[in-house]
């Protein structure tokens, strides 16, 4: 992430000279240079939240979160009556 943010700023910094060089004003130039920051910022700020979002997905998928309550699986009980195999359950 950091080579797309410094990528970013060069470009905040040389599209505003650009356009001074091309003949557009300062204001112009400046203006664009405020909406090019803005864009970043908004990119970055969208870049971090996915990055978060898959790295809690990679954690759920395989660092063993084994959802809300912590069963093991489906219809896995951690304690309480057991019968035994050959009585009858009530």
């Amino acid at each position: 992430m950091g080579d797309v943010i410094r990528w970013a700023a060069f470009s905040c910094v040389l599209v505003p000279l650009v356009l001074v060089g091309y003949g557009i004003s300062a204001a112009g130039a400046g203006g664009a240079a405020l909406g090019l920051a803005a864009v970043t910022a908004a990119c970055r700020l969208l870049l971090r939240q996915s990055e978060r979002g898959a790295a809690q997905l990679h954690s759920e998928q395989y660092c063993g979160h084994r959802g809300r309550h912590g069963r093991s699986g489906p219809g896995a009980h951690r304690g309480g009556r057991r019968a035994d195999r050959g009585a009858p359950v009530e």
